[in-house]
C-alpha cells in the first residue's frame, strides 16, 4: 500500500506521518509540500531522523495519481482545488481540513470566507465522525475529516440528540484547545508570551466549526436549533475539553444516562465513558485516538453536563484520519492506533 501526505510540515501531518511510517498495512508513505521540494522532512521535523522516503515533493497531480490514498494535511483551500482530480483518477482521497465538510457551498464560503470546492464533490464526500457513520466511511472514495473540535463535540453529544433526550434550543458548548490547534505558523496570539499563564476567548460565535457541529446535529435530528459556541486557547501544547451543557425534557437519573452512553459506544474502540463521578482530563487522552466522556445531571436545573476531551492532533486528525483509512480500505479500524495515551 502506496500513500502520501500533502501538507507533512504541519503539526498534522507530522502526526499522519508518525502513525502512517508504522502502519501495518503501509508499504511506502512519501510526503508533499506546497512550499518545499527536494528537502528532508526533518529539516522540518528534526525528531523524524534520516527516515527512507521523507523527502518533500512538489504537487504534480500525474505523481500524485499513482498512490493508492492521499491525505490532506492542509489549509483551507488547497484539497478542495486538487481533491477532485485525483478522486476522477481512481484515487482514495482523506481530507483533514473544513473544505468538504459542509455540504452547502454558500455556507463554507460564508464561514471560511474563501471559495467552496465544487458542489459535486460537496455531495460526494463522507464526513467521517467514524463512530457514527462507519457504513458511509468504508464505502467513500472522498473522505472529509472531521474537525477537532466537532469530534469532541458530537461525539459528547451525539446519544441525548439521536435520542431526542434534550431540548432543542439549549445546547451551551464551552472548548478549549491547546496551542497546537492554531497551527505551526508563527503569530503573536500564540507566541509564548502571550499565551504562557493566560487564557483567553477566540472567534466568539464566529469559530468555523459551529456551522459543522450544526450541520451534523440536523442531520441526527431535524429539530435542533442554533448552538451557542465558545472556544478558549489554554496554555497546553496538546489536547481539547468540550464541555457541554443542554437542557433534558424529562428527567431522569445518572445511571441512566451513563447506560445510554456505554451502549451507544458498546463497539467503538475509542470511546471510554467514565463512571459516574468521575470526570476525564485532556492529559488522560495525549497522544492518543482516544476520546473520553464524563458525565454529570443536575437535578435542581434540569441540566445535563456532558465533558468530553480529545487529543486535537489525534483523535482531532491524524489519528481518526487513520481510523477513517482503515474503514476504506477493508481493514480493522484499529489497526495502527491500539496504543495507550502517553501519561504525565
Amino acid at each position: 500500500m502506496k500513500v502520501a501526505i500533502i501538507g507533512a510540515t504541519g503539526y498534522s501531518g507530522a502526526e499522519l506521518f508518525r502513525l502512517l511510517q508504522a502502519h501495518p498495512h503501509v508499504d511506502r508513505c512519501d510526503v508533499y509540500s506546497s512550499s518545499q521540494d527536494g528537502v528532508h522532512l526533518s529539516e522540518s521535523f528534526p525528531h523524524v531522523g534520516a527516515v527512507d522516503g521523507a523527502v518533500l515533493h512538489k504537487l504534480d497531480i500525474e505523481a500524485l495519481a499513482k498512490y493508492d490514498a492521499v491525505f490532506f494535511a492542509t489549509p483551507p483551500g488547497v484539497s478542495g482545488e486538487w481533491a477532485p482530480a485525483l478522486v476522477d483518477r481512481g484515487v482514495k482521497v482523506i481530507d483533514l481540513s473544513g473544505d468538504f465538510r459542509l455540504k452547502d457551498g454558500a455556507v463554507y464560503e460564508r464561514w471560511y470566507g474563501r471559495e467552496a470546492a465544487p458542489a459535486a464533490y460537496l455531495k460526494r464526500a463522507v464526513y467521517g465522525l467514524t463512530e457514527w457513520n462507519r457504513d458511509a466511511v468504508r464505502e467513500a472514495e472522498l473522505l472529509s475529516n472531521p474537525g477537532c473540535y466537532p469530534t469532541a463535540t458530537l461525539l459528547g453529544l451525539a446519544p441525548l440528540v439521536k435520542e431526542r433526550l434534550i431540548e432543542e434550543d439549549s445546547i451551551i458548548v464551552d472548548a478549549k484547545s491547546g496551542v497546537s490547534g492554531a497551527g505551526r505558523k508563527a503569530g503573536l496570539g500564540t507566541h509564548f508570551s502571550e499565551v504562557n499563564e493566560n487564557v483567553k476567548i477566540y472567534k466568539v460565535n464566529a469559530h468555523q466549526h459551529i456551522p459543522e457541529i450544526e450541520q451534523m446535529l440536523g442531520t441526527w435530528n431535524g429539530a435542533m436549533k442554533p448552538i451557542t459556541f465558545s472556544t478558549h486557547l489554554i496554555p497546553m501544547t496538546r489536547g481539547i475539553m468540550s464541555t457541554i451543557y443542554a437542557k433534558v425534557k424529562q428527567p431522569f437519573s445518572l445511571n441512566d444516562l451513563i447506560d445510554l452512553y456505554k451502549t451507544s459506544y458498546e463497539d467503538a474502540s475509542f470511546v471510554r465513558i467514565r463512571q459516574p463521578g468521575q470526570f476525564p482530563a485532556t492529559k488522560e487522552v495525549y497522544g492518543s485516538n482516544y476520546c473520553d466522556i464524563g458525565l454529570a445531571y443536575d437535578e435542581r436545573t434540569g441540566r445535563v453536563t456532558v465533558v468530553s476531551v480529545i487529543d486535537n492532533l489525534m483523535k482531532g486528525a491524524a489519528g481518526q484520519a487513520v481510523q477513517n483509512f482503515n474503514l476504506m480500505m477493508g481493514w480493522d479500524e484499529v489497526e495502527g492506533l491500539c496504543f495507550l495515551p502517553t501519561y504525565p
